[in-house]
């Protein structure tokens, strides 16, 4: 039987807190979501100037990022490389800001970002994972 690491309640705050002090730094406002291994919602902040559609759309990139096992940028790059027939799967919100948590090289939850640019969604989602697996 196999043995795998799960995203605790204080682990999801961390990622919260650290990719809030990110974008805070940056005076960008996000919304943050942090889902478990299967993609499942396990904590959101919106903060405040965020617009509210962020929410569902940082839901969906931490979804993806966790059920994909990869970053969703890579999803938006194959559609954008002329991969099209891609924006047909069973996803949404195929764009770049949702980052794996990964610990033992086993994915333990991932992280969504919603509210700037692509490459500063990023950077915010990567600043939250640090927290726990940095």
């Amino acid at each position: 039987m196999q043995t795998k690491s799960v995203l605790t309640l204080d682990d999801v705050n961390a990622i919260l807190d650290a990719a809030q002090k990110e974008a805070q730094a940056n005076n960008w406002a996000v919304t943050i979501a942090v889902a478990d291994d299967g993609g499942h919602l396990l904590g959101l902040r919106r903060m405040d100037g965020a617009a509210p559609f962020s929410a569902g759309v940082a839901t969906e990139k931490a979804r993806n990022a966790a059920i994909g096992r990869k970053e969703t940028q890579v999803f938006e790059e194959m559609i954008n490389n002329g991969r099209t027939a891609f924006v047909t799967a069973p996803m949404q919100a195929l764009l770049s800001g949702g980052v794996p948590v990964i610990v033992d090289g086993q994915v333990a939850g991932s992280v969504g970002i919603s509210g700037v640019k692509p490459d500063q969604d990023v950077q915010v989602a990567k600043a939250g994972v640090q927290a726990v697996a940095g």
